[in-house]
Formats: structure tokens, C-alpha cells, sequence
């Protein structure tokens, strides 16, 4: 029966201690750091407590975006390497050290990457009937989204292309329409021959590839390449002048020696 009259002055009481609580939770929230802490030095986005996400929705983030182009060759999960030829084919390749089979890989937007045969010059692609084919210029076909699987594997599937699936009728069909899509990979079957992009499945093993990183014969073939792009091909000026010169002097030789040795004329 006394309680109650002396609720009225405890309740000062009770709301500074819960204030109190609330400020000692506030650094386990993401708040400052305690007393004692080491501070943050890597801004916000290091201070927040929740895991960065990569465009696909999935934990971990896509270290290889905004750096140079890596050089990779892509290993299907049929054994074959891809490889682009110079006359445009695509097709896969069972030699260890093929020099089609060395690819650029570079990031052109978050989860987005175009693959590029570096001896061949061209870019892999995919039209709108699936089909895989080498450009010589970069477009829009040319653009592959990357994703990370299980055991290191990659799919990369268009972009841009992909089948359309029949949403059921009904009032939720408009709410599942934006995922109504299936996508299109880049596939290699077990004869080393690639798939048109509307019969791949993202857990076919013809579209898991495993990006390898380029061994010691390999880097040496990039090398060579680079050293023949950058000597100049065409011969200097007045290189081009002694040569003429020396054979214009072999040539006046030839023809003294032939008069020289010529009989009179009776």
C-alpha cells in the first residue's frame, strides 16, 4: 500500500538508468569505439560492422574491380581451356600452353567483365540467338556478368541477352516478373565445342570455369608478344637509304665486270 505513493519519485530514477544502458550498448551498435579501442582509420564504410555484398546479393566483394586487367585462362570444368582464335572461332583447347588461351579479364562495371584474347586481338561475345562469337571492337554483346561458385569456379553469363520465362497468371505474377528471366552462359561441352546460351544451366559443368593464373612459358609467350608489338615495324629512313645505296653499288660492280670482260668487235 506505500509503493505506489513513491512510484511518481522513482520514475527519475528508472529513466536515467536506462539511459545509461543505452549509452553503453551504443558502441557494440556501430556507435563510437569504447575507451581503450583502436581507433577507426579506414572511414565509415571500415567502421560498419556489416559485411560489404557484392551485386548478386551474396556475402564478399569483387577484389579484382577498379584494378588492372587480369590475364587468366579459363579452365571449364569439361577440361577444355577457352581460347579465342585470330580468324574469330571460339572454341576449347586440351593444351596446357596455347597461346589462344590467354585471356584479359577486365572489370567494366560492378560484377560486369569483358574477356579479351590477348594474341588474337578480339573479344568474346554472344549474339541474341546464343551463340559465342570473337568482335573485333568491344559493344555491348561483349559484356559478361561474373559470378563466384563453390570450389573457385566462375559462370559468366550475358549481360544483355537472355529467355524471357511466361509469368503464371495471377496477381503475384507482376511481383516475380523482375527475376522472370533465365540467363545465358558461356559453355564448353565435353568435345571442346561451345553451347548456345539458351541450353546452359548455371550448374552445368560446361559453364563453371576456374580461372588459372598464367604459368611460367605462358607469361614468356606474353613477353615476346608485347616485345613484337612495341619493335617498329616498318625500317628506319636512313636505313632505307644505305641499303638502296649499297645495292645500287653491287649493281654498278656487276655491270663493269660484264663490259670489262665483253670481246671487241671484229
Amino acid at each position: 500500500m506505500i509503493v505506489f505513493p513513491l512510484l511518481p519519485l522513482l520514475w527519475p530514477w528508472l529513466w536515467l538508468l536506462g539511459a545509461a544502458d543505452a549509452a553503453a550498448a551504443a558502441p557494440r551498435l556501430g556507435g563510437p569505439p569504447a575507451r581503450g579501442a583502436p581507433p577507426c582509420s579506414g572511414g565509415p564504410a571500415a567502421c560498419d560492422p556489416r559485411r560489404r555484398r557484392d551485386a548478386g546479393g551474396r556475402g564478399g566483394v569483387y577484389e579484382h574491380l577498379g584494378g588492372a586487367p587480369r590475364r587468366r585462362k579459363l579452365y571449364c570444368a569439361t577440361k577444355y581451356h577457352l581460347q579465342i582464335h585470330a580468324s574469330g572461332k571460339i572454341d576449347g583447347s586440351l593444351e596446357e600452353n596455347n597461346q589462344f588461351s590467354i585471356m584479359e579479364i577486365t572489370a567494366v562495371d560492378v560484377g560486369v567483365v569483358a574477356i579479351k584474347g590477348i594474341f588474337s586481338g578480339r573479344y568474346l561475345a554472344m549474339n541474341d540467338k546464343g551463340r559465342l562469337y570473337a568482335s573485333d571492337v568491344f559493344n555491348k554483346e561483349c559484356e559478361f556478368v561474373e559470378r563466384i561458385h563453390e570450389l573457385g569456379y566462375n559462370t559468366y553469363a550475358s549481360r544483355h541477352h537472355s529467355t524471357e520465362q511466361p509469368s503464371p497468371p495471377g496477381p503475384a505474377s507482376t511481383r516475380r516478373r523482375a527475376s522472370a528471366k533465365r540467363q545465358w552462359y558461356v559453355s564448353i561441352n565435353g568435345k571442346g565445342r561451345p553451347r548456345r546460351g539458351f541450353k546452359t544451366r548455371s550448374t552445368d559443368k560446361a559453364s563453371l570455369f576456374l580461372p588459372r593464373v598464367l604459368g611460367n612459358k605462358d607469361h614468356e609467350m606474353v613477353r615476346k608478344l608485347l616485345r613484337d608489338i612495341q619493335r617498329p615495324s616498318a625500317v628506319p629512313h636512313h636505313q632505307t637509304h644505305h641499303h638502296n645505296g649499297r645495292k645500287e653499288r653491287r649493281r654498278r660492280r656487276h655491270r663493269a665486270r660484264k663490259g670489262h670482260g665483253r670481246l671487241p668487235d671484229d
